[in-house]
């Protein structure tokens, strides 16, 4: 008996849908789920170089940047003067979501409204900085006090919260490649428990040389495997939006296997579940969204457990968003959720978003498209 089918035996719990009511996006496609749409439709290409001030620090390596990003010019110069680039995405994504369908909270529903974003380990950019500085600079280490409070792994979350008035649940989640599904598993539990009534879940990645370095020096992505950043934040709540959704958010759920030979067994446990809960059948899936499409030896381990858990074959046209973006590590699940909405391939209503990690994490989302 595989472990899918063992999972499948259990008694399995329904799950509610939560509706996503809002997106922003800000990608090296641009701003927004429509600019990430065309590129994904194939209507432009991205340039391949790194930008910012440590742009010829980088390795031979492709990159998706997002160019001509200037925070002041987005938010405004108050409180944008030592503001990181990761920061940064996190909140202009934030400011076009609140300003789109999805609208602004009012003083009642921002008591009611919070934050859950995934990342790994904050900014490596701001970290490296402040560690060369500690190293090169006279005693006492004078190093610059207002970039210090970026070294804290929430800070972008805390961020999103005060600059928009935002005094519900505030959390941040790591988890590498499986991150962002983490982030919106912590979501529904915090929904479901009435810990607030909307939530702004999503992932963020920031570009930057010491990073790509450790990606090229691993050797755990393909060779000429493009490195992305961006972030891709959505509105998410359990009541039933006057407005049609976005999507349906159904079950989400993940796994821990420590055995490297079980990995793709792990992730057929999670998506076997998360369909159990979600009340639909393997054979109603008409797309997933892939997370691991550049990494070396985890892009067939996530092939293989996505056939064990969905009757040996795979719907056509996976929805491969690092083959436009790049690797985008702890922003990947959103930006694949992002991709899903984008240009969802088919006609089905039923979609993954599946991830796992080398660290035997494995996560699946189960998304339903409104009719």
């Amino acid at each position: 008996m595989t472990t899918a089918t063992a999972v499948q035996a259990r008694p399995i719990a329904p799950v509610e849908p939560l509706y996503v009511t809002g997106a922003g996006l800000v990608t090296a496609a641009g701003d927004g789920l429509g600019a990430l749409a065309e590129l994904l439709r194939g209507g432009r290409e991205l340039s391949g170089s790194p930008v910012g001030d440590d742009a010829a620090d980088y390795p031979g390596r492709p990159v998706r940047a997002v160019r001509a990003f200037d925070v002041k010019a987005r938010l405004g110069r108050k409180g944008t003067k030592y503001v990181d680039r990761l920061t940064s995405f996190g909140l202009v994504a934030c400011k076009e979501l609140l300003e789109s369908r999805a609208g602004a909270p009012g003083e009642a529903e921002a008591a009611r409204t919070g934050v859950v974003l995934a990342t790994n380990t904050g900014s490596v950019s701001t970290h490296s900085t402040l560690l060369y500085d500690t190293l090169t600079m006279d005693k006492p280490y004078l190093v610059n006090p207002g970039r210090f409070p970026n070294t804290v792994m929430n800070s972008t979350s805390g961020q999103i919260a005060i600059r928009n008035g935002l005094r519900g649940l505030n959390a941040t989640v790591a988890g590498g490649p499986s991150a962002s599904l983490l982030a919106f598993r912590h979501a529904r539990l915090a929904l479901t428990l009435g810990r607030a009534d909307r939530l702004l879940v999503g992932g963020v990645e920031e570009l930057s040389a010491p990073a790509a370095w450790a990606w090229h020096r691993t050797g755990v992505l393909h060779e000429g495997a493009a490195l992305g950043e961006g972030a891709a934040v959505f509105t998410v709540q359990r009541e039933r939006p006057a407005a049609p959704a976005l999507a349906e958010l159904l079950a989400c759920e993940v796994r821990f296997t420590p055995d490297p030979r079980r990995y793709a067994d792990g992730l057929a446990d999670a998506v076997t579940r998360a369909l159990g809960r979600s009340g639909v059948a393997p054979s109603d899936v008409s797309a997933v969204s892939v997370g691991s499409s550049h990494h070396r030896a985890l892009d067939r381990v996530e092939e293989r457990g996505l056939r064990r858990a969905l009757g040996g074959t795979l719907p056509p046209g996976a929805v491969r968003v690092a083959d436009a973006l790049g690797e985008t590590y702890s922003a990947s699940g959103a930006l694949q959720l992002a991709a899903l909405l984008a240009d969802w391939p088919g006609q089905g209503r039923i979609g993954l978003v599946t991830s796992v990690g080398r660290d035997g994490n494995a996560a699946a989302l189960v998304v339903r498209r409104p009719e």
